[in-house]
């Protein structure tokens, strides 16, 4: 079955679908695909910040079709290694929030929720 992934780094979001027999290694060659970045310079995390091993097919770390969908795919952290050898922290900027609904449109939400009871 298609496991659906978004990838982060910093303010990078990869969308990329795999299966969930897909082993961690597999998933890295297909980063490397769009970064131009070898496997071996890459750490790949779970939503736990748990570091994925290579050999790991993505079921095991609960990566399937009923917990990453193509609506809501699960969360990647990756590590890029820096030139001094050493890998970079963890860094996942977070997205900014949508701004407030103008009070126009959520006097329109409430007109549906009226309630019938008023006889």
């Amino acid at each position: 079955m298609d496991v659906f992934l978004m990838i982060r780094r910093k303010k990078l979001t990869i969308f990329t679908d795999a299966k969930d027999t897909t082993t961690v290694l597999e998933l890295k060659k297909m980063i490397e695909g769009i970064l131009k970045v070898v496997p071996g310079n890459q750490m790949l995390f779970n939503k736990d910040s748990q570091l994925m091993e290579d050999d790991k097919s993505l079921a095991e770390y609960g990566l399937t079709s009923s917990t990453a969908k193509a609506q809501c795919p699960a969360p990647i952290g990756l590590a890029l290694r820096k030139e001094n050898g050493e890998f970079e922290n963890l860094d996942l900027t977070p997205y900014s929030s949508p701004p407030d609904l103008p009070d126009v449109m959520k006097s329109q939400e409430a007109n549906g929720q009226e309630q019938m009871d008023q006889h």
